[in-house]
């Protein structure tokens, strides 16, 4: 029986891993649509980027465990095959948990935001399809808990916030 290529296997976990989540906002998920969301107006006092970690959920080690520990136990006799196997399980949930890290690590932005009442909030959320500049008007959509900046309905984009 043939089995598997370490590089197809560690290839198909990092794809797997890859497509687990995303905190885009210009992606919202199957259980917010169709949900009341609560709208608040804003303006933006800065913007900088910033940079959210990635999960480590468990998924990305075990996945690499048991792709090393079988890799690992089809090399040698019985009983190396068995130390080999516990050694592979072990490297590969190193491997697949750092896999998942970086998978799911994602370029954002932090906006900080004066509300109408005076209040300051500071949001951050994945780099979008929206670039903010200070001064611009913008809204807050808060659905399930999960808050969401975008360009205030009729609002101009400045030209230093336009794309290159």
């Amino acid at each position: 029986m043939k089995t598997p290529s370490k590089t197809a296997l560690t290839l198909a976990l990092a794809a797997l891993l890859a497509a687990c989540s995303t905190s885009s906002p210009d992606v919202v998920s199957r259980s917010d649509a169709q949900r009341l969301s609560t709208v608040l107006d804003a303006t933006v006092l800065s913007t900088r980027p910033v940079v959210v970690d990635g999960s480590q959920s468990g998924v990305g080690g075990t996945a690499g465990a048991v792709v090393g520990g079988v890799a690992g136990s089809s090399v040698g006799g019985s009983r190396e095959a068995v130390a080999v196997g516990v050694i592979g399980a072990v490297a590969g949930a190193v491997i697949g948990n750092v896999i998942e890290r970086t998978a799911t690590r994602e370029d954002a932005v932090e906006i900080l935001l004066q509300l109408k009442s005076g209040e300051r909030r500071a949001v951050v959320q994945a780099k979008g399809n929206e670039n903010f500049a200070p001064g611009e008007a913008v809204i807050l959509v808060t659905t399930g808990g999960k808050v969401r900046v975008t360009r205030a309905p009729g609002a101009a984009m400045p030209a230093s916030a336009a794309k290159p």
